[in-house]
């Protein structure tokens, strides 16, 4: 493990971390990532995962906090979009149940991106707010007390 972490230029640093995974498939097999997020993933062109997604899904998906840098471009949003919708399952009728804050409205639209084509045909409704007035028209008036 050590050897793969080095030859992947991935730095860790805590006790009892997963072992990172090679390839995308053992997604499927090791944490029961649902089928069509991994077609989904098939489909946007990913075949191998970056060093930053080697290491952080798994731990991410081992209900571990997380820390990471790496540059632009490593594949930091999926690193954490695909552990996110493994936790939620399934979509539920419930308002909402994760929230991502983005620094930058640039940002929060490349995300958005992202999770609409990593979650399709998995039922997730994915929504972007970047002006309370304009929740409050999309999700009712008293969707602040709501959700």
């Amino acid at each position: 493990i050590n050897r793969f972490r080095n030859q992947h230029k991935i730095n860790v640093q805590g006790t009892d971390l997963p072992d990172p995974i090679a390839t995308f498939e053992q997604l499927q097999r090791e944490y029961k990532v649902h089928p069509k997020i991994m077609e989904n993933i098939q489909a946007a062109g990913f075949h191998v995962p970056t060093p930053i997604q080697m290491q952080a899904i798994p731990v991410m998906l081992h209900g571990r906090e997380l820390l990471a840098s790496a540059p632009t471009g490593s594949g930091k949003t999926l690193a954490f979009c695909i552990p996110l919708l493994t936790h939620l399952k399934q979509p539920q009728n419930k308002g909402f149940r994760a929230l991502i804050i983005s620094p930058t409205r640039e940002l929060a639209s490349q995300t958005h991106r992202e999770l609409i084509k990593l979650a399709e045909g998995t039922g997730f409704r994915i929504h972007m707010i970047h002006k309370a007035a304009e929740a409050a028209k999309k999700f009712g008036p008293k969707s602040s007390k709501k959700f």
